[in-house]
């Protein structure tokens, strides 16, 4: 591979990095509010544990919420990226 051929190939990646590390980050924020919210007074995971709680949150819908989240939140900051 030239040197030449490499630049435009990581211009081409960049976006997919882009979406990675953005949706990655909601979904990570998302995750946190659920575990964060296992620990209040509402929650059970003072009485049940950590482990109890991680398995409570870490569910196929909570997952499919999460990705579906990630990409309508990529998608709107997108959109305002390229508005201001």
């Amino acid at each position: 591979m030239s040197e030449k051929q490499t630049p435009q190939r990581i211009k081409k990646l960049a976006p997919a990095w882009r979406v990675v590390i953005e949706a990655g980050s909601i979904i990570f924020f998302f995750y946190s509010n659920l575990l964060m919210g296992e620990f209040t007074q509402s929650g059970q995971g003072k009485n049940k544990g950590f482990w109890w709680a991680l398995q409570d949150i870490f569910t196929v819908t909570n997952f499919i919420i999460a990705f579906v989240l990630a990409l309508i939140g990529y998608v709107a900051f997108s959109f305002l990226r390229k508005r201001l």
